[in-house]
């Protein structure tokens, strides 16, 4: 086989691999999901010098609502945030719905008011993309507002 020929090959194989990649899609559209949540479990893995500071890990639990349909539970979510700093956490979460599981990603500086990357799911939100916006209605229990911009 020529040198020219060679490339040519090798071309078109690159080109049939990274195909399927570059045409992957969510599995779900553009769209809004507002839901709340209402913390079911805070545990705190104090890492180092007692009280917050950098390393320690703290995993949430929480239960899933959408009132507009029923007062139970929909679903689950776990987040998991290990601290950066003495104000500052980077949070990974996993968002149980009744169509599947939305995962996000990113660092916040508190739980009152924040903003996640949602960086793929499963199911219906099979790599599913766009931003998390969570805002606290109620520290004791912890409730939030969860909204769900996904991007397509």
């Amino acid at each position: 086989m020529s040198r020219t020929a060679l490339w040519r090959t090798a071309a078109l194989c690159a080109c049939a691999v990274a195909l399927p990649v570059t045409l992957a899609a969510a599995g779900t559209g553009p769209g809004t999901i507002s839901i709340t949540d209402r913390q079911t479990k805070d545990v705190t893995v104090d890492e180092g010098a007692k009280g917050p500071g950098v390393g320690d890990v703290e995993i949430i639990h929480q239960a899933l609502y959408n009132r507009r349909v029923t007062s139970k539970p929909i679903g689950s979510a776990d987040v998991m945030c290990t601290r950066l700093a003495a104000s500052r956490r980077m949070c990974t979460g996993s968002y149980s719905l009744p169509k599947g599981t939305i995962v996000t990603s990113g660092a916040i500086g508190n739980r009152l008011l924040y903003e996640l990357a949602i960086v793929g799911g499963t199911e219906l939100y099979d790599n599913a993309r766009g931003s998390l916006v969570v805002t606290t209605t109620s520290l004791n229990p912890r409730r939030e507002v969860l909204v769900f911009r996904l991007s397509g």
